[in-house]
């Protein structure tokens, strides 16, 4: 039975550009085994369900299907800081350079 785990594992999979063959090696699982676990025919044990939320890079609530955002709300903040900060470091070096051309 397909369930959500099943439908975003295999969603990420194929956002991510792989087959289920590369996935499977990379994941330390075999294809057959990766296969079952997208169409729903087995569930996986919690340490695969870690493994892949760090693979894909996104959070066990996102892979369980309780939350729609991929990343951590940290993690989203934290990005968004950083950006703020390296639009301040822009405008204070252009501010400078105009500064020492008057």
């Amino acid at each position: 039975m397909k369930t959500e785990f099943s439908n975003r594992l295999g969603k990420l999979r194929r956002d991510n550009g792989l087959s289920q063959r590369q996935a499977a090696t990379q994941l330390g699982i075999s294809q057959a085994l990766l296969s079952h676990y997208e169409n729903g025919a087995r569930e996986p044990k919690f340490e695969f369900v870690l493994d892949a939320c760090k693979f894909y890079k996104v959070t066990a609530d996102y892979l369980l299907g309780r939350t729609k955002q991929r990343k951590a709300e940290a993690e989203i903040v934290s990005g968004k800081i950083d950006a703020i900060i390296s639009s301040l470091e822009e405008l204070r070096k252009e501010l400078t350079n105009d500064n020492k051309e008057d």
